[in-house]
């Protein structure tokens, strides 16, 4: 059995769902068709433990694991594969309305998921939650890409106002700032989002602001493209992102201007795609999404990595059967 754990209306599960009914697949509880694979359980943690029940149980030496999604039981020791894309957080029922109590439900409910998860012998998508995690850490990933050869911007994470000076005097004045984890956060109650930031002198006016949240210091690096790198397993896609006819988007992509950024195949040289597929193997997990930037140059320069990075976009603008290379990864391990 293979269990897709995401919120529903993931475009990237529904995809990776069609992919995998191509190769014979069903929906766990859609008994049409006459699929011959493996049965596919699409489940949101968030459904727990408001909407569904889980229980685990020793007893004689023997131990269960069972999922109860509300319209169908699932023993989960029959899941050979898991591919965590989009799941939401445990949330408890409705009717436990006070906030510390719910918070208590909440953290209760994703302590018993990670205990569970650990029992389970199936292969994983990127990775379990702890290794997501671990692997996602700006730092960390950095210095392990360093180790393998990548080329990387002299770079600083700080909290530390004096270091800004300094980071910008060595940049010769063309620096960047960026955040340490890309989480979006609220500015007079409403969402916001801190994209990369091009430091200037009025920056350095304000630097003791920084001591209240570290950043990312790096030099501006001038690009021919900027490249999104998706790997499954020992797969790897590469798509080009030209952002250099769209104001909003030439310093950061993820402002997502499509109808001025240019979306294209790239072909990787074959040592960079080995070094892409090591990183992520380094790091504990199976999938990753890695960013560069491929100067005037040709020089590959790595800019992070991203342990549940987006696809979607990849294969909606260029054609790049990422949905594919998952479904046959969750199948049978990605194997020709």
């Amino acid at each position: 059995m293979i269990l897709i754990v995401s919120s529903r209306g993931d475009g990237a599960a529904e995809r990776v769902l069609a992919a995998l009914r191509r190769r014979g697949a069903r929906l766990v509880g859609d008994d049409t068709g006459d699929g011959t694979g493996p049965p596919v359980l699409w489940w949101d943690t968030a459904d727990f433990p408001g909407r569904s029940r889980i229980t685990a149980s020793f007893a004689g030496g023997q131990r269960r694991l069972l999922l109860d999604t509300g319209t169908e039981t699932v023993d989960l020791s029959r899941v050979t594969a898991v591919w965590r894309s989009r799941p939401g957080k445990p949330s408890a029922a409705g009717t436990v309305t006070e906030p510390s109590h719910r918070a208590h439900v909440d953290e209760q409910a994703e302590f018993m998921l990670d205990g569970v998860w650990s029992l389970l012998t199936a292969r994983w998508l990127p990775g379990r939650r702890a290794d997501e995690r671990r692997a996602h850490n700006k730092i960390f990933h950095m210095a392990r890409a360093i180790e393998l050869g990548f080329s990387v911007p002299d770079t600083v994470y700080t909290n530390d106002p004096a270091e800004l000076a300094d980071a910008y005097e060595s940049a010769e004045g063309r620096l960047v700032a960026k955040q340490i984890t890309a989480e979006p956060f609220q500015v007079d109650g409403a969402e916001h989002r801190a994209y990369t930031t091009v430091v200037t002198r009025r920056h350095l006016t304000s630097r003791h602001r920084i001591r209240h949240e570290p950043v990312i210091l790096q030099p501006y690096v001038p690009k021919a493209v900027e490249l999104r790198v998706i790997v499954v397993g020992a797969r790897v896609f590469a798509a080009e992102i030209d952002a250099s006819g769209s104001r909003a988007a030439r310093d950061d992509w993820r402002h997502y201007d499509n109808d001025r950024v240019r979306y294209g195949v790239h072909e990787l040289p074959a040592e960079v795609s080995l070094r892409c597929a090591r990183l992520v193997a380094d790091v504990g997990l199976t999938y990753a999404a890695l960013d560069f930037i491929v100067t005037p140059g040709g020089e590959y320069v790595f800019l992070e990595l991203n342990s549940n990075g987006a696809w979607g976009f990849v294969e909606l603008w260029t054609g790049l059967p990422v949905s594919d290379a998952i479904a046959g990864w969750l199948m049978d391990g990605g194997t020709p």
